[in-house]
């Protein structure tokens, strides 16, 4: 009902605030097309409010500069679907236009219209290289906002992975490198996984061959020492023989690699001129960039050319040595065959032996196919051990990447807790938000023959993902009985489960988000968030929300569910602190929030239900009029109320 706001023409007013250097400004909104067509807000430093009656547009502005940004929730997120809604509603086919300036003091435009991409242009329309959202290499976007739609601060206190959101914006830059980071490992280890799951099948496939060779060497021994006329020289000539075997193996598969590498290189040739310049089609090429595409189509060709160039060199080269194999391998099967005639000269005139000889010539030659195989083998055994030291790596770095981000996040608690506590705690628990390892286990557990939900949640409790894939690699059953609870057969079923390469790279990987816990002392004790009554939630989250950042912070009504007591006591204070080195926008319906935080710019609207307009804007004592009639509920209800306390 009653609020303590007092507008007054006589009111002394608090000095004008300027944000710090440093800060970012959201300078101007302006909208074209739509229900809120030529509406313009030339914005202030320190705290602009939004006001009028329901149904004016406010709520509708801060989320198209939300649009315009490029900050909407993740795709499947229904808060998502609810501003986009609102926004092709309001927006129609018109456009809304931001003027920005970054923290470097630059000064930037940002355009967009409904279902198209944010455009950034220079102040005068020229055209810029600079990103919103940053780059994939971890530099943050050119300009950031912390916009909160009406009832999402209750939405923060329910939700942990929100409050997170909440916390890593204190040092946005930051944690955007450390998550491009973690991005470019995490994909580093796909394609590592990608690369080691096909290897093991094939040693597998090896070793299952090769596991004949000591048979094959058995039934060797067994044969003995050739005996009869000749049986040293027929001993000699038949080691000889094998070794050509080996031989003619090693040409043979020096032979296939060479063909194969230079299969590889002519796959190559001509790549850019056949697959990158049909990127740039007719009608590009001749529309109002086509110079400038053209451009750049031959720049391609002509770098394709010189690499086609270096490529043909290169398959030059290899020709040549191609060509010194073959005459090397021609002379060798020569030399073999005068070798091959002298050794079966040697045994033709003893029956005897060239019986011995043969069948151990045979034996030799399937000991020497699976020694080929057996180095096959150990080249893949090689590259899967590099392969394995490689990851071994990244996965170090990635413990390490995130330890780092959990130390800027305990960091940011620290500062909260610093300027807010007894009243409120922030916490926050490393690896706490078990919920991707939880469902990860749930899917491969299916089929199990498990109650899949409650063995996963069981293990997700006492057994962290690494500590787990090194059990499973044990085949420790009677380990994962004790760590994780479970019966004897369950843990036999979901180390079966479990032990595929491909299913232990993803444990490996999976990710266990930072926990957050936001609590408010009530009475004696702290009570987490997600329990507080409304009203608790959102006396909680907002003092969070207006500590010092130099990102402009924009708010649908940040007094919902609030009393006036506290909004006069905590909220108002909190404003008044932040807003000499932080841009704050607010919608609101509460007279105490622009009088006796001193707006330094009011914005007044009005609709006649087809289209919203400015009616009026200035500071508190400009717009008292409207601040009377909208907020007060008139100057005759505003006076009453004064005479009913005796004020």
């Amino acid at each position: 009902m009653t609020s303590v706001a007092t507008p007054s023409a006589g009111a002394a007013k608090q000095p004008r605030t300027q944000p710090t250097l440093g800060s970012q400004r959201l300078r101007s909104i302006k909208i074209s097309g739509g229900f809120l067509d030529g509406a313009a807000f030339d914005l202030a430093e320190g705290l602009n409010c939004l006001i009028g009656a329901r149904g004016t547009g406010k709520s509708s502005v801060l989320e198209l500069v939300r649009y315009a940004l490029d900050t909407l929730p993740p795709t499947g997120d229904p808060e998502r679907q609810r501003i986009e809604n609102l926004v092709k509603a309001n927006l129609r086919d018109g456009s809304i236009e931001l003027t920005v300036e970054t923290r470097e003091g630059l000064t930037y435009r940002v355009i967009r219209a409904w279902q198209e991409d944010s455009v950034v242009v220079t102040a005068d329309g020229a055209a810029t290289q600079v990103s919103l959202r940053g780059g994939s290499n971890g530099v943050p976007g050119v300009f950031r906002a912390a916009i909160y739609s009406q009832n999402e601060i209750e939405r923060i206190a329910d939700q942990a992975l929100s409050q997170l959101t909440l916390i890593d914006n204190f040092e946005a830059g930051q944690i955007a490198q450390i998550t491009a980071d973690l991005r470019t490992l995490t994909s580093k280890l796909a394609t590592n996984a990608t690369t080691l799951m096909p290897l093991q099948e094939q040693i597998d496939g090896l070793n299952g061959e090769i596991a004949g060779k000591d048979a094959i060497q058995e039934k060797l021994d067994a044969l003995g020492p050739i005996t009869g006329q000749n049986a040293e020289a027929v001993s000699k000539a038949q080691q000889a023989k094998s070794l050509r075997q080996r031989e003619s193996q090693a040409l043979d598969g020096l032979w296939q690699f060479m063909r194969d590498y230079d299969q590889q290189i002519d796959d190559l040739s001509g790549q850019i001129s056949n697959r990158a310049t049909p990127w740039l089609t007719r009608e590009m090429l001749t529309g109002p960039n086509g110079e400038v595409l053209t451009g750049v189509k031959q720049a391609m060709l002509d770098g394709g050319a010189e690499i086609d160039v270096l490529l043909r060199q290169a398959r030059d080269r290899l020709t040549k040595m191609q060509e010194a194999l073959g005459d090397v391998g021609t002379s060798l099967f020569g030399t073999h065959a005068e070798q091959e005639a002298a050794y079966q000269d040697l045994i033709k005139h003893d029956a005897a032996l060239r019986g011995q000889a043969t069948e151990r010539s045979r034996l030799e030659k399937m000991k020497n196919d699976l020694l080929d195989k057996q180095r096959q083998r150990d080249t893949l055994m090689e590259k899967q051990s590099g392969l394995q030291r490689e990851r071994t790596q990244l996965l170090q770095k990635l413990s390490e990447l995130r330890d780092q981000r959990y130390a800027v996040r305990t960091a940011i608690a620290k500062r909260i807790n610093a300027a807010l506590m007894p009243d409120i705690r922030v916490t926050i628990e490393q690896s706490g938000h078990l919920s991707q390892y939880r469902a990860m286990l749930e899917q491969v557990l299916n089929g199990a023959r498990v109650q899949r939900g409650v063995v996963a949640q069981r293990i997700v409790e006492r057994i962290m993902p690494a500590e787990l894939v090194s059990v499973v690699r044990r085949g420790d059953i009677d380990g994962l009985v004790q760590r994780a609870g479970l019966k004897a057969d369950q843990a036999r079923k979901v180390a079966d489960a479990l032990k595929t390469t491909e299913a232990l790279f993803t444990l490996e990987t999976v990710e266990l988000a930072d926990r957050p816990r936001i609590e408010l002392k009530d009475g004696e004790s702290y009570k987490d968030s997600a329990a507080l009554s409304t009203g608790q939630k959102c006396t909680t989250i907002l003092p969070i929300l207006l500590l010092d950042s130099d990102t402009p912070l924009l708010v649908d009504q940040p007094e919902d569910n609030l009393d006036n007591r506290f909004v006069c006591e905590s909220v108002i204070k909190g404003i008044r602190q932040v807003k000499a080195a932080r841009q704050l926008v607010f919608v609101t319906h509460n007279p105490n929030i622009p009088v006796l935080a001193d707006a330094e710019r009011v914005f007044v609207l009005e609709s006649d239900g087809a289209h919203a307009r400015k009616t009026d804007e200035g500071d508190v004592d400009e717009c008292r009029e409207a601040i009377v009639n909208l907020l007060e509920g008139g100057e005759q209800a505003f006076k009453r109320r004064q005479e009913r306390y005796a004020y």
